[in-house]
C-alpha cells in the first residue's frame, strides 16, 4: 500500500511552486519577458568565475576517483578544514573540522540538526513569518513544529509571545536572519534578549535548548544594516548554511552545519550527523562540489544588485500606499496586501501579469512576498504594472 502521509502532502503542494508553474506556463503565452515574476528566490546573478575556473581546474588536473568517488561518512576532511578555517577567520570563533559537516544546501543542513537535538513529540519554536518549508523538514524528523506570533510592526522578535511558549517541550528554536519572506535582519539587540532569555531558561529546565540558525542569506545584508552573527551570543547555536545564494549556486545542493566550538557535545553533534544520514540516505552531496566550493569561500557573486531592486520597489510600494517595513538583506519585499485576504489579492494581481505570493503559507495573513531576484531592467517595468493594478483594483 501507497504511504497515504505523502499522498496526503499531494493536496498541499509550495504554493510557491504553484505560481511559479503559472508564471511560466503563461510566459509561453505572452513570452516570459512580460510576466512579472516576484514567485520563486531562485539567484538571477551568475556564479563567481572562481568557482567556475575551480570546477574546470578540478576536472582537468584532479584525479577522477577522488573527484568522482564517495566522500567519507562525515564528509571530505579537507574540505571541513578550509570551512573552519574561513568561519575563525571570519567570526573569530575556534572552528575546526570536527564541527563542520557538508551537506545538500541548507535544507540538507536543517533536517539533521533537527535530527542531532531533539527527539520525537519534542517541540521545534520558529517565529512567524517562516519559511513554508520548515515544516516537512521538522515533521519528518518526528518533532513538533510551533509557530510563534509576528510582530508585525518590525518582524523583529516577539518576545512576549515566545516566552509564554518555552516550555520543557522545546528542544530548540528555529531562527532564519536575514529573513525569507520579510527580508528583516535581526538587530544585535534582538540576538542578545533572544540569547539571554535562552541561557536563563536552559538553566531553569535543567536542559539544553539549542538554536538553529538558518543562514543561507547570510551574505545578503544591505549598507549600513546591523548584522550580528548568532554564534557569537550563544555558545548552543548550530548554523545552517547554503551556498545557493551567496555564491548562486542552488541547483548544485551545497551547504554545510557548523555547531558553535563552545556548544555543548559539538564535536559529538557533529559525528551523529554521519549516523542520520545513514539513517535517511542523504549519505554526503557530490565530492566534486565539495572541493569546488572549498576554494572559493571567501568569494560571493555579485549580489549589489538585490539591494538596488529592493530600493526600486520600496520606493514604489510606499508611493502607492502600502505599508511596508524596508528590508534589511535578503532578496524578499513583504508588505502588507490591501485587503485582508492576501490570496484574493494575488489572484488580482494576476490579471497584470504581476506574480506575487500570498503571505498565509509564511503564518502571517494579509501579507505578500515578492522575490525581486530578477533583472532590474523587468523591476523597473513591472512598476508601471502593479501602480494600474493598485489604481484599477483599489482606487480609493
Amino acid at each position: 500500500m501507497i504511504n497515504k502521509k505523502y499522498q496526503a502532502m499531494l493536496e498541499g503542494k509550495s504554493v510557491i511552486r504553484q505560481l511559479s508553474e503559472y508564471a511560466t506556463a503563461r510566459g509561453a503565452e505572452i513570452g516570459y519577458e512580460n510576466v512579472f515574476d516576484y514567485s520563486l528566490g531562485n539567484p538571477s546573478v551568475p556564479t563567481t568565475p572562481g568557482f567556475t575556473k575551480a570546477m574546470v581546474d578540478l576536472l582537468e588536473k584532479e584525479d577522477p576517483m577522488t573527484l568522482h568517488g564517495y566522500s567519507p561518512s562525515l564528509t571530505i576532511t579537507s574540505v571541513r578544514k578550509a570551512v573552519a578555517e574561513s568561519l575563525s577567520r571570519r567570526f573569530g570563533l575556534p572552528y575546526t573540522y570536527e564541527e563542520i559537516f557538508m551537506t545538500s544546501g541548507a535544507a540538507g543542513a536543517i533536517a539533521h540538526a533537527v535530527r542531532a537535538v531533539s527527539q520525537p513529540g519534542d517541540e521545534i519554536l520558529t517565529f512567524a513569518p517562516f519559511f513554508p518549508e520548515y515544516r516537512p523538514y521538522i515533521e519528518g524528523a518526528g518533532a513538533v513544529l510551533k509557530v510563534v506570533p509576528a510582530d508585525t510592526e518590525t518582524f523583529q522578535i516577539n518576545f512576549d509571545a515566545f516566552e509564554q511558549m518555552l516550555t520543557g517541550k522545546v528542544a530548540a528554536v528555529l531562527i532564519n536572519t536575514p529573513n525569507n519572506p520579510s527580508g528583516i535582519v535581526y538587530s544585535t539587540e534582538t540576538i542578545k534578549r533572544l540569547a539571554e532569555i535562552l541561557t536563563r531558561k536552559s538553566k531553569e529546565l535543567g536542559q539544553e535548548i539549542y538554536i538553529i540558525s538558518d543562514e543561507p542569506y547570510r551574505e545578503i545584508v544591505f549598507a549600513g544594516v546591523d548584522a550580528p552573527v548568532v554564534s557569537q551570543y550563544y555558545d548552543n547555536t548550530i548554523v545552517c548554511y547554503s551556498f545557493s545564494k551567496s555564491l548562486s549556486l542552488p541547483g548544485e545542493r551545497i551547504g554545510y552545519v557548523a555547531v558553535n566550538p563552545r556548544c555543548k557535545d559539538a564535536k559529538l553533534i557533529i559525528q551523529m550527523c554521519g549516523q542520520i544520514s545513514r539513517g535517511t540516505g542523504h549519505n554526503c552531496p557530490a565530492s566534486i562540489i565539495q572541493l569546488a566550493v572549498a576554494k572559493v569561500l571567501d568569494e560571493t557573486s555579485d549580489l549589489s544588485v538585490y539591494e538596488t531592486n529592493m530600493n526600486l520597489l520600496y520606493e514604489k510600494l510606499v508611493e502607492l500606499g502600502f505599508t511596508v517595513v524596508k528590508p534589511g538583506g535578503t532578496f524578499y519585499i513583504f508588505p502588507k496586501a490591501l485587503e485582508e485576504d492576501a490570496v484574493a489579492f494575488c489572484n488580482k494581481a494576476k490579471k497584470y501579469d504581476l506574480i506575487l505570493v500570498p503571505s498565509d503559507s509564511f503564518g502571517v495573513p494579509g501579507f505578500f512576498r515578492m522575490a525581486y531576484c530578477i533583472d532590474t531592467e523587468k523591476v523597473q517595468r513591472s512598476l508601471e504594472a502593479l501602480e494600474r493594478f493598485v489604481k484599477t483594483e483599489y482606487p480609493n
